[in-house]
């Protein structure tokens, strides 16, 4: 079966995952696969269910909570899905799953698009920003979306048009179900100033660096806001600033973040949401939404 697969990508077994998130946490993967292009990824997938191998699509995993253990199955990433195409003359970007979405934004912006400058601090995939229907400063990736090239149940390949898809804060319907993969977005924008859109994004860039705990690895805000109020202010609130759990500690910059500050283990990150999770609705009775995907923790 190796040998089949490697026909249509690279393969790896056994392999380390810890380089393939933001947290730097988590084990291995019997099988870590790269499929070459979309035909491949449709013969991978076929080979995998023939081998009755389970599996699941990992982006960029910057929003994923990965086990200490080894996956029993197979992580494909469609890394080598990453082409990008700009059109001005349409006001529409076109990109593939595997790009990554500051490279899309900034691709856009130097063509003078606008839409996505709220887009050049995410650090996810296309297709992973799609899934989470990622955002920042009140726009989200879906608000631009004209149409999602994907894979169904099938492993035939249909567009999804805007109107058909579901989403709201930080979900969407590629979230909820499973039967879709994600395989290539277009993405309806405006022509506007390339200068001013520049400047928004540095402006936001400084403050970033000022605000949050960039320097260690995290997967970002590890709680969704409550309405009317912010999750960091009540964690806050609740002394939990340093707090620590083996290697991963909330930030002392930022209280909604959550940093593998000396060789954390995934279990020391999950461990530490919950405890943060729990402790701030035991003093403020506020039941934070985790945005965080834990991964094979069943």
């Amino acid at each position: 079966m190796i040998e089949e697969l490697m026909n249509y990508g690279s393969v790896e077994e056994h392999a380390s995952l810890k380089g393939l998130n933001t947290y730097r946490i988590g084990g291995t993967a019997r099988y870590l696969l790269s499929p070459n292009s979309i035909n491949d990824l449709i013969s991978t997938l076929k080979i995998l269910r023939e081998n009755n191998i389970k599996y699941f699509v990992l982006g960029n995993g910057s929003n994923v909570v990965l086990n200490d253990r080894e996956y029993d199955g197979a992580v494909i990433r469609l890394n080598k899905l990453n082409g990008i195409e700009i059109h001005p003359d349409m006001e529409m970007a076109y990109a593939e799953a595997g790009a990554m979405l500051p490279k899309l934004a900034m691709d856009s912006v130097n063509a003078s698009l606008m839409g996505l400058e709220f887009a050049a601090g995410i650090p996810g995939t296309v297709g992973g920003s799609i899934v989470g229907n990622a955002g920042a400063y009140n726009a989200c990736i879906l608000d631009y979306v004209s149409s999602v090239t994907v894979l169904d149940e099938n492993l035939n390949v249909k567009v999804i048009e805007h109107e058909d898809i579901e989403y709201s804060y930080r979900t969407s319907s590629f979230k909820t179900s499973t039967k879709y993969i994600i395989l290539a977005a277009k993405f309806f924008l405006k022509m506007g100033d390339k200068d001013n859109s520049l400047e928004m994004i540095e402006n936001r860039r400084v403050r970033r660096l000022e605000t949050q705990p960039l320097e260690y690895p995290s997967a970002g805000s590890v709680f969704r806001n409550p309405e009317g109020d912010f999750a960091g202010r009540l964690i806050e609130s609740c002394n939990l600033k340093g707090y620590k759990i083996g290697g991963a500690e909330v930030s002392n910059k930022h209280a909604n973040f959550i940093i593998n500050k000396d060789n954390a283990t995934s279990k020391d990150v999950y461990e530490l949401i919950r405890y943060v999770h729990d402790t701030v609705k035991n003093k403020t009775n506020v039941d934070l939404v985790i945005e965080q995907e834990f991964i094979d923790w069943e």
